[in-house]
């Protein structure tokens, strides 16, 4: 009986071990090689058969948003910055027609009576044309070639004489560049501002000659709508309202989208 009751004890020892044995043994690094497996990230995430996330494609997309980004930051500056040199642009010309508004309103009046009735001076038909002076043939055209780029810098200097609110060479230097460049492209424009600067001097005989010959020169050019209401305020201030209501007439029914014709169609209610 004794020796019953050891041999169980021995055969309820020995299981464990016989169970132990049985579970087989797996060596990692004979399966997967390193740690970690193949086919994880070192996160421990399953990136599927051995293969790398294709982070190369994201990354050139995202290069190209970058690339694009600054393109457009390049172009949005370069818009900015002309439209700040086209308001620069606007505001000196309203500043230049605001400075000859002035001095043909100081000074305009004052030498209109000396003028007017100088027989030197040219006077306006009844067409609106301006005949030369008593004693003066009219300037003959020049038959020089074209040349824009001296046309150009001739133009540009008259105009800074504008600018520098030296009337006289102004005068001296519109009038000579419409001799030796009467067809120019610059012809209609140097014309107009020839008006202008009469006006400033006080000349309305010469400034309503100017203004008149724009339209008569120049027909088609688009400072025609503006001489010819610079031409109706002349006739005014000579006194001849009826013939400066029939041009802002002819303006207002000629040019009817410009902002002469607006400016025509406010005076003509004020001289009813």
């Amino acid at each position: 009986m004794r020796t019953c009751r050891r041999a169980l004890t021995i055969l309820a020892l020995s299981l464990p071990f016989a169970a132990w044995a049985e579970v087989p043994v797996v060596d990692n690094n004979a399966e997967y090689g390193s740690y970690p497996p193949a086919g994880y990230g070192t996160s421990g995430a399953y990136v599927g058969g051995g293969a790398t996330a294709p982070a190369s494609a994201q990354g050139m997309l995202f290069n190209q948003l970058q690339q694009m980004q600054q393109e457009i930051a390049q172009l949005r500056g370069m818009l900015e910055e002309q439209q700040n040199e086209i308001q620069r642009l606007k505001q000196e010309s309203l500043e230049r027609y605001q400075d000859l508004d002035r001095r043909m309103s100081s000074g305009g009046a004052a030498g209109a009576a000396v003028n007017q009735n100088s027989p030197t001076d040219g006077a306006i038909d009844a067409s609106g044309a301006p005949t030369p002076p008593a004693g003066q043939a009219p300037t003959a055209a020049s038959n020089e070639p074209a040349d824009p780029a001296k046309e150009k810098l001739f133009y540009e200097a008259a105009f800074d004489l504008i600018k520098a609110k030296d009337f006289d060479k102004a005068n001296q230097a519109f009038s000579a560049f419409l001799r030796k460049y009467p067809n120019s492209q610059y012809a209609g424009n140097a014309q107009y501002w020839l008006g202008e600067v009469n006006l400033a001097q006080g000349n309305l005989q010469g400034a309503g000659q100017a203004f008149a010959k724009v339209s008569q020169a120049y027909p088609s050019h688009a400072k025609v709508p503006d001489s010819l209401f610079k031409l109706a305020d002349v006739e005014q201030r000579l006194g001849n309202t009826d013939k400066a209501k029939g041009i802002l007439q002819q303006v207002v029914a000629q040019y009817p989208g410009s902002s002469a014709a607006q400016l025509a169609q406010r005076d003509l209610q004020r001289l009813q």
